[in-house]
């Protein structure tokens, strides 16, 4: 099982990928034909031609990581650039997908067959900025 935080973006790339690329391979992918930096910490899907093996690229602060999922039968579905988001940093076609359609996708389940509920978010917060133009908070108790 795959845990993934909810505020990782997933890019898939389009182009069927030779799975004999390793991590110099992926990440010149990464980089050069889909705009994106390895360092970010999103997470990186590379199909081959007949959609039946796929490689996830994260880099985790301290090292890069390369998961290989190869299906025994059956093939993982085809991404729909009418269903995605579609990154414009990319030279080469590229979707973003949710962590949540990554763990489906995964799992063998159709994208394009799920509903998803209407339901409220919560915005990310503003990180809190100290500026100096702020009198500090003393006590002013004697």
């Amino acid at each position: 099982m795959l845990i993934v935080p909810s505020h990782i973006k997933v890019f898939a790339s389009l182009a069927p990928t030779d799975m004999r690329k390793s991590f110099s391979g992926l990440i010149g992918i990464v980089e050069k034909e889909l705009g994106q930096q390895i360092e970010s910490g999103h997470l990186f899907l590379f199909f081959n031609r007949r959609r039946d093996r796929l490689k996830v690229l994260f880099f985790t602060g301290d090292g890069t990581i390369i998961l290989y999922k190869h299906l025994e039968r059956g093939t993982f579905e085809p991404l729909r650039a009418a269903d995605h988001e579609v990154s414009s940093t990319a030279s080469a076609p590229c979707l973003t997908l949710s962590t949540d359609e990554l763990r489906l996708l995964l799992e063998g389940i159709e994208l394009s067959s799920v509903k998803r509920r209407a339901r409220w978010f919560r915005k990310q917060p503003q990180p809190v900025t100290n500026s100096s133009s702020q009198a500090p908070l003393t006590n002013n108790k004697k």
